[in-house]
């Protein structure tokens, strides 16, 4: 490994890799059936995954897990930051997913049911199986929601080969058999004209894939398109510098303002629109297709009293309470809070969310303010990544004493080896709010 630092510093990377010699405790079992549900709590989590399990470990320690609920009907939980590197080949499919029943803490209520209904002016949710539950504090996290069939053609088209996108777990390992069959043509990589999760995850296969043909000789027979329905390749101009300098370098086609519309998979064509100049619309042919799909909040948001007029959970982005329902809050991407949606902003969130209900819990005043901060790493080879940490004003918030915007080694092997692990064994348990205490050790460590 190359050290990301020396000293005391790379003493505390060290003890971070330890985590990986732990293993996670025996699966906790917990009733699923929604009869063994109790209909009222203390503080009941919409949602399964990243920012729901994570609040409902933290919760449980506030209010006990006997008071605490988490709404979600998924089997299986998923690392899903990893299959960048799944549909790339380097990592498994199989190392990205749980059973849900290990994830949720230990005594809190697993209420396996999807909600259809939120309530908040009578503090209550209704299920699909028709249950309504009330509570006395709410916390939404449900994510975002993959809208494969706004593109015509899809997702039937996904039957067909040449075909893959990394967003899901049906379609990530396509996305590998895609690179595998490659032979000579396009390699078309498409960004959505709408909000997404990782948005640095729609360019990061078109770099691996660059390197993948490279490695197996192909590179020459290959014409890498990314169609970007955006107007830059970055939003932080820091790092999109060093990412123009590796698309020049790398001979990559980058098309702005172009958005996919249309997939014809039996034809290997893709339509696109050219957002400038609206009706106009380009037929590209292609040998491989990476699809990032068009996404939004879920459907049971957008109709609901907690939603924005575009539909995302509205909440103050600093505390991240409800603008009108003070016992209602919200976490990650299924907020409208003005920053990317990543894992890592989750993580940073949880620790601001923790305080801001502990403090209403004791009818104070919410202290501890979200800077926005997020992270993407972003992975530029088999072995390299440029860390991008960034704020709401997008400037760069970074972790390291490193210039983040090079690329490094050290920076991959975080990505691909330490996340997960600090993932699964602290994340979801409720003990990592973020780098933050990492930016103050190193910053101490610097004065």
């Amino acid at each position: 490994m190359v050290p990301l630092v020396s000293g005391p510093r790379a003493q505390l990377f060290t003890c971070l890799l330890r985590l990986g010699t732990q293993q996670v405790g025996p699966l906790q079992l917990h009733t699923g059936a929604s009869c063994a549900a109790r209909n009222h709590y203390e503080v009941l989590v919409l949602g399964g995954g990243s920012g729901g399990i994570t609040m409902a470990a933290r919760m449980k320690r506030k209010v006990g897990a006997e008071n605490v609920a988490v709404v979600e009907p998924s089997e299986r939980h998923f690392y899903q930051p990893i299959w960048t590197l799944v549909g790339a080949g380097a990592k498994q499919l199989s190392s990205s997913g749980r059973p849900t029943a290990s994830v949720i803490p230990s005594g809190v209520e697993w209420i396996k049911a999807r909600v259809v209904e939120l309530n908040p002016d009578k503090n209550c949710i209704h299920t699909d199986n028709g249950k309504e539950i009330s509570y006395r504090y709410l916390i939404i996290a449900l994510g975002i929601q993959l809208d494969y069939e706004k593109i015509k053609g899809l997702p039937e088209g996904f039957a067909h080969p040449k075909i893959g996108s990394n967003y899901s777990v049906k379609t990530v390992e396509k996305t590998w058999k895609a690179l595998q069959d490659f032979k000579e043509g396009n390699a078309v990589f498409t960004f959505p004209n709408t909000p997404v999760k990782c948005a640095g995850a729609p360019q990061k296969i078109m770099y691996l894939s660059e390197a993948y043909f490279r490695k197996t000789g192909k590179r020459s027979k290959a014409n890498i398109i990314f169609n970007t329905s955006l107007g830059a390749i970055f939003g932080v101009k820091k790092y999109a510098d060093a990412l123009q300098e590796i698309i020049r370098e790398r001979n990559l086609t980058v098309n702005y303002k172009q958005n996919l519309i249309e997939v014809r998979a039996d034809k290997q064509e893709a339509v696109f629109e050219n957002l400038d100049k609206p009706g106009e619309t380009q037929v590209i042919s292609y040998e491989m297709l990476h699809v990032t799909p068009p996404m939004s909040p879920p459907d049971v948001l957008k109709t609901s009293p907690v939603a924005d007029a575009a539909g995302w959970v509205d909440v103050d982005k600093e505390t991240l309470q409800h603008k009108k329902y003070p016992n209602v809050f919200g976490i990650g991407d299924c907020t409208n809070l003005p920053t990317s949606k990543t894992a890592a902003a989750v993580a940073a969130q949880s620790g601001i969310l923790d305080r801001t209900i502990s403090l209403i819990m004791k009818n104070q005043t919410p202290t501890k303010k979200y800077d926005g901060y997020t992270s993407c790493p972003l992975v530029t080879g088999y072995n390299r990544v440029i860390l991008a940490e960034f704020d709401y004003k997008a400037e760069p918030l970074e972790t390291f004493p490193v210039d983040q915007s090079k690329e490094r080694l050290s920076m991959y092997l975080m990505k691909a080896d330490l996340m997960p692990l600090l993932y699964w064994n602290l994340m979801l348990r409720g003990y990592w709010g973020g780098p933050a205490f990492l930016r103050k050790l190193f910053h101490l460590g610097m004065s």
